[in-house]
């Protein structure tokens, strides 16, 4: 009896312990060819939901934005979600309703945005060590023409419906010419990007087009044969920079974290990375004021209702 109960105990303390250890591996491990695991998100985290204003065409915006993405969701411990839309009226209607956070939005849309529901700065581009750009109209290499003048009779390429540098601001010379872009132009039509508009334009779709500078430099910088197609006719006064604004629903808290995570994202090597993908020096504070300019000439010109 007693070796029974000793073979109990034996066979028990085997099946608790499963199979033997095997022997020791002998093979070095190399150290440095290990990889950091991949970041996993708590799937009940909510994403940061970015929108991005189609300045540039929605391949282009994503190609460009992504390392900014990556950068906002590795400095912020979330995921982040880039929601596009056709239009900059759409944009602001994501900010007004609340379905995304922040947006990067064009001059116009945050004028119009910060005088019907409250749209708020967060941050501001800076490029050159300035905070402003220019809208530049554009006509084929080819063209004849010296001024907006000249394109009379023409088609003309808008960018977006309320763009500031792509339709209220040429609007707005062809008026000081005492007319109306539909009686001005022989056709007029809408490319919803500054990119595209530049290339109807390089293209021959367009006799003219006005466009963002900065979208135009960072097109050249990119496409350099762009500058034996397309030439610039005429440069605007400075306005200020299309701006970073976010939601007056927005949590103070949060707004504060995202502020700062743009304004220091200059101090590190992967933020750098991502300012440059986009063709900017860094983030800065910017005033409602610094888009004062842009309201008058926004006021004369009227409403644009397509």
């Amino acid at each position: 009896m007693r070796c029974l109960w000793w073979l109990f105990i034996i066979l028990a303390v085997v099946g608790c312990s499963g199979s033997p250890a095997p022997a020791p591996d002998s093979t070095p491990i190399d150290l440095t060819s290990l990889h950091p695991l991949p970041v996993r998100f708590n799937e009940g985290i909510v994403p940061l939901r970015v929108s991005v204003a189609a300045v540039i065409s929605p391949r282009g915006t994503a190609e460009s934005y992504q390392p900014l993405l990556d950068y906002l969701s590795e400095a912020l411990g979330r995921p982040v979600q880039l929601v596009q839309r056709r239009t900059y009226q759409e944009t602001n209607d994501l900010i007004e309703s609340g379905e995304v956070d922040l947006a990067f939005v064009c001059t116009s849309a945050y004028i119009t945005g910060h005088d019907e529901f409250g749209m708020e700065l967060l941050a501001g581009p800076q490029v050159n060590g300035e905070s402003v750009y220019h809208s530049l109209l554009i006509v084929p290499a080819g063209s004849p023409a010296q001024t907006i003048q000249d394109l009379k009779g023409g088609v003309f390429a808008f960018t977006d419906p309320i763009s500031y540098s792509g339709r209220v601001y040429p609007t707005y010379l062809v008026q000081q010419l005492g007319q109306t872009p539909d009686a001005f132009f022989k056709r007029t039509f809408f490319t919803y990007s500054h990119d595209d508009a530049i290339y109807a334009v390089a293209d021959g779709l367009a006799d003219g087009a006005a466009v963002d500078s900065l979208v135009y430099d960072f097109a050249l910088e990119r496409n350099p044969a762009l500058s034996n197609r397309v030439r610039v006719i005429h440069r605007s006064p400075p306005f200020g920079i299309p701006p970073v604004v976010f939601s007056p629903n927005m949590r103070p808290q949060q707004r504060a974290l995202l502020q700062e995570t743009l304004l220091t994202m200059h101090e590190t090597q992967p933020g750098v990375e991502a300012l440059q993908a986009l063709g900017l020096e860094r983030f800065i504070l910017i005033e409602d004021s610094a888009y004062d300019s842009a309201r008058q000439i926004t006021e004369m010109v009227g409403s644009l209702v397509p």
